[in-house]
């Protein structure tokens, strides 16, 4: 799980996408996220963050067997950290280790309409360039029919308000929970095609 948040509602979304993921039998869920980008210069962060999960490595998402990558939404796109982190990893798309690997994204934004899932989309493309495997979440989660705040068929979401102080509604938890759910159960299920097909 790699994420960028800037007031909290992204790194507690995660968190329920982790709950979700460790919710199927074998899977745990490992939280990464990226520092922040620095609008004067190129600046470098302490190895390790004073909060929160640890910063992520190259190495993290060659080990991964699925990915769950999260941003607010900047203007209809992922925050600048992210994409920061993601324009670096031309290693990983020349060795190939994250092709056929399952994905999954998610977003919070300040409005409903604030480019939730424009910001998911942009998300996608770089995990589409590195080969990997796209999940959504599908409309037999039914939530998605009925929720007055954040969930869409491309991704979690989350309504966080202008002040970002909203939590997260039962809906987008029960979509956070299943996202996490159905990305394991896909790494899972991959792992084990895999495996049988090297026997």
């Amino acid at each position: 799980m790699l994420y960028y948040s800037r007031h909290g509602n992204v790194a507690r979304m995660a968190r329920e996408i982790a709950r979700g993921i460790e919710q199927v039998d074998g899977c745990q869920a490992r939280l990464r996220t990226v520092p922040a980008v620095s609008a004067v210069c190129e600046a470098v962060a302490d190895a390790v963050p004073d909060q929160g999960p640890p910063y992520a490595t190259h190495e993290d998402l060659a080990a991964c067997a699925g990915l769950a990558l999260g941003s607010p939404t900047r203007f209809g796109n992922m925050a600048a950290a992210l994409k920061y982190f993601l324009d670096g990893t031309s290693d990983l798309w020349l060795s190939g280790v994250l092709l056929g690997k399952p994905a999954a994204v998610f977003t919070s934004t300040a409005s409903l309409h604030g480019g939730q899932e424009t910001t998911l989309v942009s998300m996608m493309l770089p995990l589409i360039h590195h080969g990997m495997l796209l999940l959504g979440l599908p409309y037999s989660e039914p939530e998605l029919m009925t929720t007055t705040t954040g969930g869409t068929p491309y991704g979690a979401s989350h309504l966080a308000g202008i002040r970002a102080d909203l939590g997260l509604s039962d809906a987008e938890k029960h979509l956070c929970l299943a996202l996490g759910r159905r990305l394991a159960r896909t790494a899972r299920a991959l792992h084990a095609g895999r495996a049988q097909d090297s026997a």
